[in-house]
């Protein structure tokens, strides 16, 4: 398995773009309209956890690894994770990154294995981390579910912001993203493309980490590119889950029988053993959270309390686990949304990202 690692903020810059220390996380949400009323008024006030990853600020160290003879991962120390397949006439790359800069660092890596084009972009699913980076790719076909198209068009701009705020350091030129980014080609249950001799599966298998939710799978090479059904070492975000149906999903997955599984975040899973204790871990997690919210709704408590729960059961296993701060205000507050009987999931706005935090992380 080849690897090359470099500092990820340096990856797609310009000698001049390092030296520039002149823009900031405060300048992203300034630009965008994202510092609410709701913040500014929190502002001065002592919060037990800084809000979602803004405190993330550290530089992360990107991995690209060849994993089959045509399968390639591009991972970040549990920043989202970019797959690259490369054909025998073109180039597929799954989930876009955040921004056209941060997708530049994908396309360094894969021009140093290949000229051939980039022709295909796959969404796994939709969240505005993995794919406002798509313009970078020019690619002929950005693919995704008809279920991601419609969670694009619904919600897209909401969760736009939402997402600007909550992870800084990856929207750095911000301000390079043209618009939401739109598939040119949807599909339902599969589809298969070939590229050249090579086939790939793309698959809908499943409701989990969201209704849209699409895997890529090289059948020759028993290669399955995830999305975030799966993490590695990472604690899952169910935010905009459905984490009844989410278990039944990842059976599917387990159907496949891989050798090796790029995950949604975290590093590649290599061996049936490797996969299996991934997959085993994400749907442990799932299971768990989802138990200890619907008992909380059962007895009648409240969205805190469940929350308090979730967090005393969950911490001892996985509180170091990348994310695990981050997104467990939002997996419980959707986990206990379900578990009362709302299947759709509520979108997240910046406005209530911050009403949630302040509810369930109060200042100490």
């Amino acid at each position: 398995m080849l690897e090359t690692k470099i500092p990820r903020f340096q990856l797609g810059m310009t000698q001049a773009a390092r030296d520039d220390t002149s823009g900031t996380p405060d300048d992203t949400k300034q630009r965008y309209g994202l510092v609410f009323p709701q913040y500014k008024a929190r502002e001065n006030q002592p919060m037990a956890k800084a809000f979602a990853s803004q405190a993330d600020l550290s530089e992360k160290y990107v991995t690209f690894s060849r994993l089959s003879e045509h399968a390639y991962a591009f991972t970040a120390e549990g920043d989202p994770n970019s797959g690259v397949v490369v054909g025998d006439n073109a180039v597929m790359v799954i989930d876009a990154q955040a921004t056209p800069k941060a997708a530049q660092a994908v396309i360094e890596k894969v021009r140093s294995v290949t000229d051939k084009p980039i022709r295909h972009l796959v969404l796994s699913h939709y969240h505005a981390v993995r794919t406002l980076g798509a313009s970078a790719y020019a690619a002929d076909n950005v693919i995704c579910s008809e279920a991601t198209r419609e969670m694009i068009v619904e919600r897209g701009a909401h969760d736009y912001k939402s997402e600007v705020q909550r992870f800084p350091r990856l929207f750095q030129a911000a301000d390079a993203i043209p618009g939401l980014t739109m598939p040119t080609v949807t599909f339902g249950e599969r589809m298969t493309i070939w590229l050249g001799k090579l086939q790939v599966d793309i698959i809908q298998p499943g409701r989990g980490h969201t209704k849209g939710d699409t895997i890529v799978w090289l059948p020759e090479e028993r290669t399955l590119f995830s999305g975030d059904l799966v993490v590695s070492q990472v604690a899952p975000y169910a935010g905009d889950a459905h984490l009844k149906d989410w278990p039944a999903t990842l059976q599917a997955l387990r159907d496949l029988h891989s050798e090796v599984l790029v995950p949604g975040r975290g590093e590649p899973l290599v061996g049936a053993e490797a996969v299996e204790q991934g997959i085993a871990a994400t749907q442990g997690f799932v299971e768990e959270l989802f138990h200890v919210v619907t008992t909380s709704v059962a007895a009648g408590e409240t969205l805190k309390q469940a929350y308090d729960k979730a967090t005393a059961a969950l911490h001892p296993r996985h509180g170091k686990s990348v994310l695990f701060d981050h997104s467990l205000p939002f997996s419980v507050a959707r986990a206990y949304d379900e578990a009362k009987g709302l299947d759709h999931p509520r979108i997240w706005t910046a406005e209530r990202d911050l009403e949630a935090w302040a509810m369930l992380e109060p200042a100490a």
